[in-house]
């Protein structure tokens, strides 16, 4: 199976221009910043296993209202690509809060979606530690509000794909190499909408963005996160059960990975959930299916709240 790498569209190379570059912890890191500094910071935070550029549709509809930061967090996009497994969530929530600090931002919003998720939940279940210990030292920001897209919010709803089921076995390794560009536009696909499929050209930029920087070989231990969100998932729900700031939720219900069956989850658990938005037809990638949406709704979060 051909790994031919696809040609970037002109959005993306335009993207790569306008984004910069941070060291932190010895690893090269993209990430862009966007809109006015007067204005609200929104932390956009991007899923498996793709990248920041998930949010650029999305953005065009949010930077008169934020200041946009969005970063490919290591092992994404146009970041470093290590080929080892420390690819924990808490690391790539460490690499966030080292950015905003650089940033000197101190409070922020945060919208977040699939593996994003998870960074998310560890970034509030810090921010909730600090709350509850204010002597010891921790935090120096404030995030003021969450809103998760479609993710793994909670293991046992997470229905992972038997591509994923296979990266994360012992025969992930292998199994990567037999990963071309078809297999990937075929096990991808099938997490959107019916009717929100992405175009050629998308798929092709997500391509573009898994193979550079060689990235494609780390599939297999990037996936490792779904072990993550087994060890840490009580940790993880009460920060969500506990929060202190607003939490919504915009969620397409077709998405077979977890669409609607995950938000009847988190009702039951009994999270903290200002507003909901479920898109019926629209499947694992809101941001990037139904962009104008998402951002209406987020709008409308926010002056809820």
């Amino acid at each position: 199976m051909s790994n031919k790498k696809s040609e970037p569209s002109s959005g993306l190379v335009q993207w790569h221009h306008q984004g910069s570059r941070i060291t932190l912890q010895g690893h090269t890191l993209f990430y862009v910043v966007r809109g006015e500094e007067s204005l609200p910071t929104l932390l956009l935070i991007h899923g498996f296993p793709t990248a920041s550029w998930d949010w650029h549709t999305t953005i065009k509809s949010l930077e008169r209202s934020f200041r946009i930061v969005t970063m490919d967090m290591l092992g994404f996009g146009f970041s470093a690509k290590p080929n080892n497994r420390n690819y924990s969530i808490h690391r790539q929530a460490d690499f966030f809060e080292e950015l905003l600090n650089h940033l000197n931002i101190k409070r922020f919003h945060i919208l977040a979606h699939d593996y994003g998720d998870s960074v998310a939940q560890e970034l509030l279940a810090r921010q909730k530690e600090n709350e509850n210990h204010p002597m010891i030292q921790g935090t120096q920001w404030r995030c003021e509000s969450c809103c998760f897209l479609n993710g793994g919010l909670f293991p046992e709803t997470h229905r992972a794909l038997l591509t994923q089921k296979l990266l994360l076995s012992p025969i992930g390794k292998w199994f990567n190499q037999l990963m071309g560009k078809s297999k990937f536009d075929s096990a991808f696909s099938k997490v959107f909408g019916e009717k929100t499929k992405p175009r050629i050209s998308e798929l092709n930029d997500f391509w573009f963005l898994i193979n550079y920087n060689d990235g494609k070989h780390l599939f297999h231990n990037l996936i490792t996160y779904m072990n993550d969100r087994l060890e840490h998932r009580e940790r993880w729900v009460g920060a969500l059960v506990g929060a202190s700031v607003p939490l919504a939720l915009i969620n397409g219900s077709a998405d077979p990975v977890s669409g609607a069956h995950m938000v009847e989850r988190y009702k039951q658990l009994g999270c903290r959930l200002d507003y909901l938005a479920e898109l019926e037809a629209v499947g694992h990638y809101p941001q990037v299916e139904a962009p104008v949406q998402v951002a209406e709704h987020y709008i409308e979060f926010l002056k809820k709240i």
